[in-house]
């Protein structure tokens, strides 16, 4: 079992992947990212949009596939930082084991996604998302 910290909030995982879904807050186009938790914090194994526009251009190596620009992942962190401005189109989805849930839906702070731990890492500032 894993376990990962959302906010303050707990889930605990019978897979170690998750997927963080969200519609850009300019160009309202779709992304959607699949992570995995590792020992050394969180790995990106997949990211997809349907459609591009200003700062969301395809990653490289991106494919079209049923209308989604999808790539590879290549990055690991920490943790992750989602900017909960308000200003994004119902804040951010969390599906895991079959199971989704609304996040960030309301402007405050940041809101920080990571391994549960004795204490959660500060993110670094590359691993900043901001929809």
């Amino acid at each position: 079992m894993t376990c990962l910290a959302v906010g303050a909030m707990v889930l605990a995982l019978s897979s170690p992947t998750f997927q963080l879904s969200w519609s850009h807050s300019v160009e309202h186009v779709e992304w959607q990212e699949e992570w995995r938790v590792t020992a050394a914090g969180l790995t990106l194994d997949t990211a997809r949009i349907r459609g591009s526009g200003a700062g969301m251009e395809p990653g490289d190596r991106a494919v079209l596939k049923d209308g989604w620009w999808e790539w590879p992942g290549a990055l690991s962190v920490p943790s992750l930082a989602l900017a909960a401005s308000g200003a994004t189109a119902g804040g951010w989805t969390i599906c895991t084991d079959g199971t989704c849930s609304q996040i960030g839906t309301a402007p405050g702070a940041p809101l920080i996604i990571a391994p549960c731990g004795d204490s959660i890492p500060e993110p670094a500032a590359s691993s900043r998302t901001s929809g």
